[in-house]
């Protein structure tokens, strides 16, 4: 049916979910310093975290991306020469497409994780401070538990989105499956039966995701629930 174009798309697809994988690791840094920053009782790093989120969710991916991919490149081939480097600098891609990704979604899961920090009590941080538990203590092994329980909704919708939207980084050239199904529609004349196939591989990811996640967010809801009992 795929006229010996499956293994080359299967290839496009282990792609796929490597960026989605690399961005989402950048993201939930970004978001985890961006909800710091938001929840900073100092008056400027608060505004800084709040550009920073109000700014990145207002336009649109794909205009980030091309804003990114190509401004960035330019801006780094007009620094260069300033440093001896007289050589042009090409971005590789797939660098290109996790740092973009990673810096759009992290401003989305910064929302996510304020929410998740901002739903817990505090009486909980200075229950642990009672007890003797230092910062960090009380940061990992209170505070943290409760924001994942709170958290995992928002992050599984950022991560099913992300997903998705990692088709759009093949307008930068990055041969992931949507750019090797392209090319396969156009060789063959055949896209409905590519970009099917392509929707069909999406679709199985999401779903995956799906299940892994509503796990973890079983495995963080157990004390919850036993405590409601």
């Amino acid at each position: 049916m795929l006229q010996g174009y499956g293994p080359i798309i299967i290839e496009g697809a282990w792609l796929t979910l490597t960026l989605a994988l690399c961005s989402m690791a950048l993201a939930i840094l970004l978001g985890l310093t961006g909800a710091a920053l938001r929840l900073s009782p100092l008056r400027w790093l608060a505004n800084l975290g709040d550009a920073y989120a109000t700014l990145i969710r207002g336009i649109p991916d794909l205009v980030l991306i091309l804003l990114i991919f190509y401004g960035g490149q330019d801006l780094v081939n007009r620094i260069a020469p300033s440093l001896g480097y007289t050589a042009y600098i090409d971005i590789n891609p797939f660098v290109a497409g996790v740092f973009t990704m990673g810096f759009i979604f992290g401003a989305y899961l910064s929302e996510t994780f304020r929410g998740a920090f901002m739903a817990i009590a505090k009486g909980q941080a200075e229950a642990g401070a009672a007890y003797g538990m230092s910062g960090a203590q009380v940061f990992f092994r209170i505070l943290v538990p409760q924001m994942i329980r709170f958290a995992i909704p928002g992050f599984t919708n950022n991560w099913l989105v992300l997903t998705k939207a990692t088709a759009l980084i093949s307008v930068v050239g990055l041969q992931d499956m949507m750019f090797k199904a392209k090319n396969a529609a156009d060789a063959t004349r055949e896209p409905f039966t590519f970009y099917l196939a392509v929707a069909a591989l999406y679709l199985l990811l999401t779903s995956v995701s799906l299940l892994l996640l509503r796990a973890v967010e079983r495995r963080y809801s157990v004390g919850t629930r036993l405590a409601e009992l």
